[in-house]
């Protein structure tokens, strides 16, 4: 995945501060890869749920890197349609505007 865009500056300092942790957080991802959906699947489900988490960073995290990976503003903009119902009107609205930051 070395095409995938640089993380901020911020994630770099907090690895090399945190080793530990880091390589733990990655061990972490590495066990959401193996299973029957595809990468970019996987990455429209992270986004999801870092929409419903009311995470701004890792939707903003999910965005980068789906873009990345040539997911379109229309499948971003599909999963805010499809998260709609369960977020409701203003949690939506609020992860619309983190997309877009990145649009």
């Amino acid at each position: 995945m070395s095409d995938l865009p640089r993380p901020p500056r911020t994630h770099d300092n907090f690895v090399a501060t945190f080793p530990e942790l880091a390589e733990a957080w990655q061990t972490v991802g590495a066990a959401g890869k193996t299973g029957p959906l595809d990468e970019k699947a996987c990455r429209l489900v992270k986004l999801a749920v870092a929409m419903g988490a009311q995470q701004e960073g890792a939707v903003h995290a999910s965005v980068r890197k789906g873009l990345a990976m040539g997911i379109t503003r229309e499948e971003l903009e599909q999963v805010v349609v499809l998260a709609a119902g369960t977020l409701g009107f203003p949690q939506t609205v609020a992860a619309y505007t983190w997309i877009k930051d990145l649009l």
